[in-house]
């Protein structure tokens, strides 16, 4: 049984499916990357199993229990963290505001977290009074990911993690979500750098029209002649 599993989800917005029998699943210290072309689902399967729209069919399912019906506050407070592409930090707040905001439904002391977020990404320490709407691209993506770590989630979602950022800095994310998936935490991503993504996931899916089309570790897929022709350029 896997740690967290959207297992045959169906549904999207409004009245039309996007997703169709979709299944995602990963396990605690695993990265799990799932990728695919414009417009595939992916985004919407994250979603789905954050609770932010209601199946038509299937089920989401932490560490053996229904989460179908919660609300993501209250799958926040099982265990899981989500990253969204755009808007996923607070601008005219300071690095350490944002880091609080992330701790906003814990009622114990977290500046052991906030030592240990700092020590993962050492720039927002050096910047921690710095107003977060002033740093760079990568440097957002930092404090967005941070600021998810604040709740010590065992699950961690990012959709797009790497979105308008540099090589280096993405290369410098990755080498961040690794340490984060080292520590134990379950790790789902989606990503249009695909073949950079599978090169790091433990497992990979790849979403075509909503529907699962591959499902392999992240250097199978990438050995695969068909995934390399169709999704990743050759």
């Amino acid at each position: 049984m896997s740690f967290l599993i959207g297992d045959n989800m169906t549904g999207g917005y409004g009245a039309a499916d996007i997703l169709h029998d979709c299944t995602i699943a990963v396990e605690l210290g695993e990265v799990v990357v799932i990728v695919g072309p414009n417009g595939a689902g992916k985004s919407t399967a994250m979603k789905a199993i954050f609770g932010m729209l209601d199946l038509r069919g299937g089920a989401v399912r932490l560490d053996g229990d229904d989460i179908t019906k919660l609300s993501p506050q209250e799958r926040v407070r099982r265990g899981m963290g989500f990253v969204p592409q755009t808007q996923n930090i607070f601008t005219s707040m300071t690095v350490r505001e944002n880091l609080e905001m992330g701790a906003y439904l814990r009622t114990d002391d977290y500046s052991d977290t906030m030592a240990q977020v700092f020590e993962l990404f050492p720039i927002l320490k050096e910047k921690s009074r710095q107003i977060a709407g002033e740093l760079s691209g990568g440097q957002r993506q930092q404090v967005a990911v941070a600021r998810a770590l604040m709740m010590e989630p065992r699950v961690l979602m990012l959709d797009e993690p790497t979105a308008g950022v540099s090589p280096i800095v993405m290369d410098e994310l990755f080498d961040r979500i690794l340490e984060v998936r080292d520590s134990g935490v379950a790790v789902l991503m989606v990503e249009q750098n695909a073949s950079q993504a599978l090169a790091i996931a433990d497992r990979g899916y790849v979403l075509v029209t909503g529907e699962n089309r591959f499902s392999d570790s992240g250097q199978a897929l990438l050995d695969d002649a068909e995934v390399r022709r169709s999704f990743l350029g050759g």
